[in-house]
């Protein structure tokens, strides 16, 4: 009788055949580590099935929680300034997300013209404006919600509910990994703490398991995983797994497996132990920066107190993509919750000038170095490097003393550089004082739909079967944003 695909695979992917007496063979081959290095091989080939010529091979996300001003960074309001210390709404109508609208409040950093583009940007970002010839800008980006944690979703997974996939799972999922002993997907939290909504934000949802994130601790390079090495009580000096045990233990677990075909937790918990073995190994050597020269740890600024933390993040990102990880994710900021220090993030109601003046010092100096690494490296042309933040912030001051700005969910300005990216475009508009989006409004489903496409893949054929719904990341929107592509 003929084997018919099973409704989990994709569009583009190989199918997925209910051949049992084939599985009985993958399954008696994987007992050992040779059987491993078969499915593992077999498995590299199903997934990597890109749709058409791809231009980037690997993402690196920069997430800006709290909500980054966009007339304080990227969006230039000559008419904001205009109209400074002017009611914004004098008609008494609009209603901001916590609070009645201020006065006119333009940007607390002045804007010029940069590089051979003239794109402008603030005076926040001195080092990143020497990069506006390798930058795009979508300057029209708005989301659903102004609440964090939803916002936050919705830019990761294309939904404001908890439990869809990232964008990293997706990619992961669709293209597999260049890399056997890292993990096809990584994310880098802010060393302050986790951001608004958690670790779902990276999370694989309905996917597969074994295409969550694994997160790296940059402030513990001796454990940058949690519980990769066993006590030294029980591992004695050598603090590896004994490859007996190792051994051992694979062929007890594809045992357990074997009546277990529809856990794809299971699958994923036995693929993740073996991959932590290898990770004893790997994963110190990656998260090691004595290895790089003094110079290229002074570009990431990895020694202050205060830069250092993403710089050394940055950098890290880097040497995983260098190695074959398949999308980094970084947080530039934490949970304003979970954070104990008096600025966690972006989220800057009561004063502008002090949270985005820190956060803007941090962003600035570990982007920059970032794509100016990645571009002598040689390595910018094939990736994919976006910034963005889950909203934007409002154009009227907020707070008693008017030094504070709202949520807005109405604008908000994303940039991404290298693999496919037409360096010093610019993409959709805001009103004249930066309060919505107003030329071509683009939602997180275009962005994940050009990322997408730079990779290779058509954001409408990358889908999975749920609850009887073929699903995807851009849902039922998305369209690619041709006018930022090389």
């Amino acid at each position: 009788m003929k084997s018919q695909p099973s409704k989990q695979s994709i569009h583009g992917r190989l199918p997925v055949y209910k051949d049992h007496s084939r599985r009985a063979f993958l399954q008696s081959a994987a007992g050992g580590f040779g059987g491993l290095a078969l499915t593992s091989l077999l498995a590299s080939e199903s997934d990597s099935a890109p749709h058409h010529a791809a231009k980037a091979k690997r993402v690196i996300q920069i997430f800006c929680p709290g909500g980054m001003s966009q007339v304080d960074t990227f969006d230039y309001k000559p008419e904001l300034e205009k109209r400074a210390g002017k009611p914004f709404d004098p008609d008494g109508k609009l209603q901001f997300f916590a609070s009645k609208p201020g006065n006119c409040q333009p940007s607390h950093w002045k804007f010029r013209q940069h590089g051979e583009s003239g794109r402008w940007m603030s005076d926040l970002f001195p080092k990143l404006s020497t990069c506006v010839d390798d930058m795009a800008f979508v300057y029209s980006m708005h989301s659903k919600t102004a609440l964090h944690g939803p916002a936050c979703f919705m830019m990761n997974t294309g939904f404001t509910l908890p439990g869809f996939p990232s964008m990293g799972s997706w990619v992961t999922y669709g293209l597999g990994s260049e890399a056997d002993d890292l993990p096809a997907f990584v994310v880098l939290p802010d060393p302050r703490g986790l951001p608004p909504g958690g670790i779902i934000n990276w999370g694989a949802g309905f996917l597969p398991a074994e295409h969550q994130a694994t997160t790296l601790d940059t402030s513990n390079p001796q454990q940058p995983i949690a519980d990769l090495f066993p006590p030294t009580e029980f591992a004695g000096s050598d603090r590896r797994v004994d490859h007996d045990q190792l051994q051992f233990l694979q062929k007890l677990n594809r045992l357990h497996q074997e009546s277990r075909q529809t856990n794809s937790e299971l699958e994923a918990r036995i693929k993740a132990y073996e991959m932590a073995a290898r990770l004893q190994l790997s994963a110190p050597e990656v998260i090691d920066v004595t290895r790089e020269s003094e110079s290229i740890r002074k570009l990431y600024d990895v020694e202050h107190p205060e830069t250092g933390p993403f710089g050394l993040q940055c950098l890290l990102a880097r040497r995983l993509v260098q190695r074959g990880v398949r999308f980094v994710q970084i947080y530039c900021g934490a949970e304003n919750t979970t954070a104990k220090k008096i600025r966690p993030n972006w989220d800057s109601h009561e004063d502008v000038v002090r949270d985005h003046g820190y956060w803007g010092e941090v962003l600035d100096s570990g982007a920059s170095a970032l794509l100016k690494d990645l571009k002598q490296h040689g390595m910018l042309d094939d990736t994919l490097v976006i910034c963005t933040t889950e909203f934007g912030r409002q154009p009227g001051a907020q707070g008693k003393e008017g030094k504070g700005r709202d949520h807005n969910a109405g604008a908000f300005t994303a940039w991404l550089a290298g693999g496919g990216i037409r360096g010093g475009a610019e993409y959709g508009a805001t009103d004249d004082l930066g309060f919505k989006a107003v030329e071509s409004p683009v939602y997180c489903y275009d962005l994940h739909a050009t990322a997408l496409h730079l990779l290779g893949i058509d954001h409408t054929r990358l889908t999975y079967y749920q609850n009887g719904i073929q699903r995807r990341l851009t849902d039922v929107h998305g369209h690619v944003i041709g006018e930022i592509l090389a």
